[in-house]
This record gives structure tokens, sequence and C-alpha cells, in this order.
């Protein structure tokens, strides 16, 4: 025990050629410099009063800032106050930049919500058949666009939706706080996400996302609201942020079955560090289950999970065909979860009954290294598809502390990989007989160019 905690005393990231990591966090960095022109809210006539409906004053705002849109791009100041308005969206070269004290309030009325079509890689709404209630902030093939503050919050009322789910009432899919489709260059960041209908933001077909110093929060039994959810997007970095919600807090997402497989598009080069997160329901850092397009090139480090059902999660099931693969995950604390570690190859959901059952997923290559867990009931549960088993799992440099009581610390089937300095020790399948089983973990891929090493 004494030698594993020197060990992660000694090893507090992951290393490229013996420089810290910085991955798509390096690569997607910006600098948010001032646009050249500047409105408030306050002079399209909306009134701050937590009652009146601004959706209009929003919507003619960001029309009249479109004209900006070359001319070095335009802000939409939102001072304090509390802006209730219904769902409306962003356009190309803009910044939405609200003040200290300022909250823009989603309606409850979902008549102020427009119903969307499903996104192609789903082929129907995620909760339900047929469309979505679009996103209370949008952004639709854009470029250039952030959302961000001196800390202001966007507010989703989300306790109506929350009834109407468990009742069943609603007609359509739920809509999430922030979402972004097929848009290039997003920053999110400065920012509080409170009570969000179902996900905080989604960035879905993207490319360069960058979301950063943001607090996300949803209560402990609002049901299946997700913090933040890459959707088949590439070049994503999440860092410096706390999130805390009823369901999954980070979730890698990319198509659903023979819709997500059809249309093709990954989730792929994303990097995440310094966060802390706590899913009540589900996983603080889930991978899938609709995951039909791929998810892969993923570096995780520095990160807290605490107060969880699991820790870190990967979900498939067949039909969803796709792949999760070339993961790397290191430096990780964490506490007071029920399962640290988890993979199943029998999870979720089919949208219909058009789904191939022989499309097999493939989980290959993952790295869980440099982990410590205090108050852990299971330490991992691994099951695997007999036709298509999880393969290349590799366990390096974890130390779990496992409640008293626990039946059992570690369950695996249909799985394969090696382990080296893990306490408790592995199951079997997961102990290979390799003279250096340890290696395995940092040749597992090319990562941004370079090989990943300690």
């Amino acid at each position: 025990m004494l030698v594993v905690l020197l060990l992660l005393a000694l090893s507090n990231a992951v290393k490229i050629n013996g420089e810290e990591s910085d991955g798509q966090c390096n690569y997607n960095k910006q600098t948010l410099r001032p646009r050249p022109h500047s409105v408030s809210i306050s002079e399209f006539g909306a009134v701050g009063d937590g009652k009146t409906l601004n959706t209009l004053a929003f919507q003619n705002a960001i029309f009249y800032l479109k004209s900006f849109a070359d001319k070095g791009g335009a802000q939409l100041y939102v001072p304090p106050g509390r802006w209730l308005t219904g769902s409306f969206s962003l356009t190309s070269h803009l910044t939405l930049f609200l003040e200290k004290g300022a909250i823009i309030l989603g309606s409850q009325d979902p008549n102020h919500w427009e119903v969307v079509d499903p996104l192609p890689s789903y082929g129907r709404g995620i909760e339900l058949p047929g469309g979505r209630y679009r996103s209370l902030i949008n952004g639709y093939n854009l470029q250039d666009v952030v959302i961000t503050g001196d800390n202001g919050t966007i507010d989703g009322q989300g306790s109506v939706w929350w009834d109407w789910f468990s009742s069943h009432s609603l007609k359509y899919s739920r809509p999430h706080l922030v979402e972004f489709v097929d848009s290039e260059s997003v920053v999110v960041s400065n920012l509080t996400f409170l009570n969000a209908p179902a996900y905080s933001i989604h960035p879905v077909y993207c490319r360069g996302v960058h979301v950063h110093n943001i607090s996300v929060s949803t209560p402990s039994d609002s049901p299946y609201t997700n913090g933040i959810v890459p959707d088949s997007s590439d070049g994503v970095c999440i860092e410096d942020c706390t999130i805390s919600t009823g369901y999954d807090a980070i979730s890698l997402k990319s198509g659903w079955d023979e819709y997500g497989i059809a249309y093709g598009r990954p989730t792929k080069n994303v990097h995440i560090r310094r966060v802390d997160v706590q899913s009540s329901s589900g996983s603080s850092l889930a991978f899938g289950s609709e995951m039909s397009g791929g998810i892969s090139d993923v570096v995780v480090e520095q990160v807290h999970l605490y107060n969880s059902h699991s820790g870190i999660e990967f979900r498939t099931t067949k039909g969803r065909g796709g792949y999760i693969k070339q993961i790397i995950i290191s430096d990780v604390v964490i506490k007071n979860v029920f399962v640290a570690f988890s993979a199943s190859g029998h999870c979720g959901s089919h949208p219909d009954d058009k789904y191939d059952p022989n499309a097999l997923p493939v989980l290959d290559h993952i790295s869980l290294q440099n982990v410590i867990g205090k108050k852990i009931s299971v330490a991992g549960s691994f099951e695997g598809i007999q036709e298509s088993p999880f393969t290349s799992i590799c366990l390096f440099n974890i130390s779990l502390s496992i409640t008293s009581g626990s039946p059992t610390t570690w369950e695996c089937s249909n799985v394969s990989g090696s382990s080296d300095l893990v306490f408790p020790e592995p199951c079997p399948e997961l102990r290979s007989s390799k003279s250096n089983p340890s290696s395995a973990c940092f040749a597992l891929s090319t990562l941004y160019g370079k090989a990943s090493a300690l």
C-alpha cells in the first residue's frame, strides 16, 4: 500500500514526452477578445423582473447583431436582473455576456419552446418517438460563438419538466439548456447553469468546443438530468468545472443504433481535466450508451468523483455497433461511490424495432491509472458481450478502500485485460500473465500525434 501511495504522489499527471499533457484543452484555448460592437438586451425592450416574457427581445437583438458578423462580430450584454424567456437562437461571431446578478430564466410554459425535428443520428426524440422541444439557447451551423459572463446564471426552471416527465405527460422529448448543432469554435465559460429540463450543455456534430470554469447543478432527485454531453463532436475540452446532477455529470455520446451507425459521426479528441463531479443515480463520467458513431481518443485527468452511484461507466448493448476505444483516464480521486468502475454490454434501450441485433459494439484499449478511492462498495463491474468481449482493459496503480460488509469487490465476464499495483486484487480476467502488464497502459494509443507515457 505504501508503494502505491508513493507512486501516486509522484505520478500527478499524464505526461507526453516528459511534459504534462495539454491535448485538446491546449489546442482549443482561445483569447476572448472584446467584440467591436455591443448592445444591451434592455435596449430591445426586455424587462428583468422575472415575470415579463422577453423571447421577442432576445430574438430581435440577435437578429440586429447578425448584421455585424462580417464586421468583427458583436456582443449581447445581459445586465443584472431576472430575464424570463422562451427558446431563442444565437448567430455566428456573437458573444452572449451575462453580468454578475444576471439570470436568464427558462419559461415554464411549453408553448414558449418550439418543437423541432429529432437529430438525424438518433432518428427520434431520446425519450419519446417523434420530435423534441428546442433547447432554451440554441446555435445551428454557427462559427465563433461565446456564452460567458461574470458568473451570471442560466436557470431552466426545470421542475415542471421533471414532473411532466415522471407523470408521462409529455408529447415530446424534454429540451436542454444550451445546445449547439453542427457548429465550430464554441466557448462556454464563467457561468452557472441551474435546473436544466434534461441536459445542461449539449454540443452535437460540433468541432472545437471549450467548456471551462462553469458550475452545473440540478437536484439529486431530478430525473435523468445530465450535465455536459459532448455528442458526435470532435475536439472538445472540458476543464475547471463543478457539476452535480440527478443522472450523469459528464456523458459522451455519438448516436443511437442504426441512426447513429448511418450518420457516422464519432465523438473524438476529447480532453477532460480538473473537474469535480457528482451524479446521484447515474455516473460521474459516462461513455454511452448511445455510442453508435463511435467514441475514441479521450484523455481524462486530475478529476474528483464523489457521492455518485458510479464513478466511471462504459455502457453499450447489442445493436449499437460503433466502438469505445483509446481512452486514458488518470489521476482520479473517488469518494463515497457505490461502483468505482463499470462497463456493461447490456445497457440501454433501442429507438425502434429496426435496429440490427448483430451490430455488435467494440470496447477496446481502456486505461485506468493512478486512482485513489475511499468509501467504495464495489471496485469494478465489467460485463462484456459474449460475441464481442471487452478487450485490453488496463488497470494500473489503483488503491480502493472498500466499505465493510460489501459482498464482492470485482465482477467480471466476457472481458480481458491486465493490471499491476491494484488493490483490491481484480478478477482473474483482468490479471494477464505479461511480464510487464503496466506497459500496456502507456502504449495504448498515440493521442494528438504523441505516445502517452508516464
